[in-house]
């Protein structure tokens, strides 16, 4: 049958990497190495086939082991590493072989269903994709949503929102030398795949050869990162995918969405150009919790390297379009009353142009341009002032003498203003056909990257805004923060809100008088929200307090924000990650929905809510922490609904199932309260599981298809969660778990 076909394809993958890397270890270490890693192996292969069980399958292993040397030990091991990693490279591309294969087999299989025939864009026989849900939900009999209008799915497909925030983690160790030896590895073997099929002999020996290569660079390449990552080397490890995944992957993704959306719900149901259901952000140099390596000057360089990569990028595909978009409309034109964008475009570039789109792009090309130049200028100024210690209010101008901010993009509504001009004009000028083609989806990366690539989320602890205020309020002579209850700086932080007095004056926390009065945690503190207030648009996107246990923790941050003279202040997010933080998140959130001048500063009243998945995992255990996590969000919902209020819940979900990740993606999402996602969904991915999930095309798209439709039906009674019919009987069960874990864990 095919799926043992796809099985006997992978094992002689693997056998065929295995034999080149037995290759390069004879090469490099001898024939007598090479014996002794295959007498490893073959005894580890036999240890699972004679039925022992236990530790006593080893011993044999465990003794054969012990008579070797130091030296012979460290070549095993490096052996046995490098196998299993280009194993795992041979896995990933089955994955990547078999959703090839099962769309091939989706479109061109009989069709006895009722389904119309899938045409091969998005997988529409699984259930975790979203073809898969389109049709469940409007074509399967078994169906619950026989109420679920196609004017409503539409509306939930274009209105949603799906934000994948980027963070790293201390448990990634491999390193980026390998990932990406490992991906040319899936590469060769995809490019085998279709020379299987029709190749002549050089052109397979061109492949062998290259894979030949490949291994024998990955068994002389280190595995171990020797040296520590700095804040921005791990933000730019962290881009890597979006720039050379993500940024091509994202706009294909959303043009097979286009097309599932016409081939279920009909022609006049695609995606519109502009809508966004997918965002990305990072924490990778904006995490600041727990790490004084994130210093306010790393943060600026991470925004300006992001600003830098998205103009190139940008500027990349503008210059390719000026190259495709060769045309001119017929002479006249502009005088038709309807072609109002391209006689704007004529009024730009003259009416005897001859090629006015190349003509009117060539600017905006020229300007992106700038942006990168002006954004590395700026980039520079900053590492010049991280290295003589020269704080930012002391610099007497912002921007350089070669560039200026006038001559650059800092808002996307400019440069997506320009592109659907252009859009806009094709489509008036009968060349519908090119405006759909790679113009659309430069303007979809616009509308999910922007011009910042990802924007950071800065997060810090709640003690640290704490102690800021402390030092403020002992500057300004009204006594000790810290020591006011919870109603005393609750009450007087609402006074500040509502005053347009400064607290304190941009560096005054650096002068020499004011020494004795402020900590350098908290100089580091405020020197944080003035860094937020420098930012461009778009540069930054939230502001997360760790160990959120009260009102004054959230208000706090945002009084520092309008102190600092933030013109639009980054949303507060409080996260909730203990049990008893958990527990405690109704009585807080709702003490801050009856104070006026916090739900004046919401914008469009939308409050974003982090859960932490970790810590409480490790306070209650797995099942009381899920139990809490899942009651918590029940209630703030209702809340937030009492209040009229908007609530977006952001999960702090790892890979692992131990720090909240889940592999069963689709379940995970839809396992959440009804009504408590309502299309918009915002989670981590962590460390390794980055590459994972966006680390090569065909995963990443598969990855971006399971949340795409599953995020609007989470609200709907797709996830209807029978749970709550045991309530009283869980709440039992988990206070049983809760006990066996204190006392697992005492």
């Amino acid at each position: 049958d095919q799926i043992s076909a796809d099985d006997a394809m992978l094992r002689t993958d693997v056998r065929t990497m295995g034999t080149l890397l037995g290759d390069a270890i004879r090469m490099h270490h001898g024939e007598d190495v090479l014996n002794k890693v295959e007498a490893l192996r073959g005894m580890a292969k036999e240890s699972r086939t004679v039925g022992v069980q236990g530790t006593e399958r080893l011993q044999p292993m465990a003794a054969y082991v012990s008579q070797l040397s130091a030296r012979e030990l460290v070549v095993i091991s490096r052996a046995f590493a490098h196998f299993l990693g280009i194993a795992n490279a041979a896995e990933a591309h089955q994955r990547c072989r078999r959703l090839k294969l099962d769309l091939l087999r989706e479109s061109t299989d009989v069709n006895t269903s009722n389904i119309p025939t899938p045409i091969g864009a998005l997988h529409a026989t699984k259930r975790d994709s979203t073809a898969g849900v389109l049709s469940q939900l409007l074509y399967s009999p078994e169906s619950n949503h026989k109420k679920t209008t196609k004017d409503e799915i539409y509306k939930s497909l274009t209105t949603q929102t799906v934000e994948l925030v980027l963070t790293a983690h201390p448990t990634q160790v491999n390193r980026r030398t390998l990932l990406e030896k490992h991906g040319r590895v899936q590469a060769i073997l995809n490019d085998a795949d279709e020379a299987r099929v029709s190749s002549t002999h050089y052109q397979r020996q061109i492949l062998d050869d290259a894979l030949r290569r490949e291994i024998a660079s990955i068994w002389q390449t280190d595995e171990v990162s020797r040296v520590k990552p700095s804040p921005q080397s791990e933000a730019e490890r962290g881009t890597l995918v979006i720039e050379t995944v993500l940024w091509e992957v994202l706009p294909q993704f959303l043009r097979k969405l286009d097309a599932t959306m016409k081939w279920s719900l009909g022609e006049d149901y695609g995606l519109p150009l502009t809508a966004s259901p997918f965002k990305f952000a990072s924490w990778m140099g904006g995490d600041r919790d727990g790490n004084p390596n994130v210093t306010p000057n790393v943060t600026r360089e991470v925004c300006l390297t992001n600003r830098v990569k998205a103009a190139e990028l940008l500027e990349s595909d503008v210059r390719e379009l000026m190259a495709s978009i060769s045309g001119d409309p017929p002479r006249g034109m502009e005088s038709d009353s309807s072609a109002v964008a391209y006689r704007r475009i004529r009024e730009r570039v003259g009416k005897e142009a001859r090629a006015p789109y190349r003509s009117y792009l060539n600017p905006v090309a020229q300007k992106l341009g700038k942006t990168a130049e002006w954004a590395k200028q700026e980039l520079k100024r900053v590492q010049k002032r991280s290295a003589d210690g020269v704080a930012a209010d002391q610099e007497s101008h912002k921007f350089g003498d070669v560039l200026t901010a006038d001559e650059v993009y800092l808002s996307k509504d400019e440069l997506m203003d320009e592109l659907m001009t252009v859009h806009q004009s094709l489509c008036e000028t009968g060349n519908e056909v090119v405006a759909n083609g790679r113009l659309a989806d430069v303007i979809r990366k616009v509308s999910a990257f922007g011009l910042t690539l990802v924007p950071l989320d800065v997060r810090q602890e709640s003690d640290r805004h704490a102690e800021a205020l402390d030092c403020i309020t002992k500057y300004l002579g009204l006594g000790s923060f810290l020591q006011w209850d919870e109603g005393a700086r609750v009450n007087w932080i609402t006074q500040q809100l509502q005053s347009k007095r400064p607290l304190i004056r941009t560096g005054d926390w650096n002068k020499p008088e004011n020494a004795e009065l402020f900590t350098p945690t908290a100089i580091d503190t405020l020197e944080t929200f003035s860094m937020i207030a420098e930012q461009n648009e778009s540069s930054l996107g939230a502001y997360v307090i760790s160990q959120c246990t009260s009102a004054s923790d959230i208000l706090s941050v945002l009084l520092l924000q309008l102190d600092a003279g933030v013109k639009k202040p980054l949303r507060v997010v409080p996260l909730f990650e203990t049990l008893d933080d958990l527990n405690g998140a109704v009585d807080t959130m709702e003490q801050l929905y009856n104070i006026p001048s916090y739900v004046g500063s919401l914008e469009g009243r939308k409050q974003e809510i982090m859960i932490g998945y970790s810590d409480s995992a490790k306070d209650a255990g797995r099942l009381a922490a899920s139990w809490a996590q899942y009651e918590t969000q029940v209630k703030l919902s209702e809340l937030a609904k009492k209040y009229s209020i908007d609530v977006t819940y952001f999960h702090g979900k790892g890979g692992t199932v131990g720090r909240g990740g889940n592999p069963a993606t689709f379940d995970a999402i839809l396992s959440h309260a009804p009504g408590t996602i309502n299309g918009q969904f915002r989670v981590t991915e962590q460390g390794e599981m980055i590459n994972q999930n966006f680390g090569y095309s065909d995963r990443a798209e598969r990855t971006l298809g399971k949340p795409s439709l599953q995020t609007s039906s989470a609200s709907t009674e797709y996830n209807s969660c029978p749970i709550l019919i045991f309530h009283s009987r869980l709440d039992y069960v988990v206070s049983v778990c809760r006990y066996l874990h204190s006392r697992c864990t005492s």
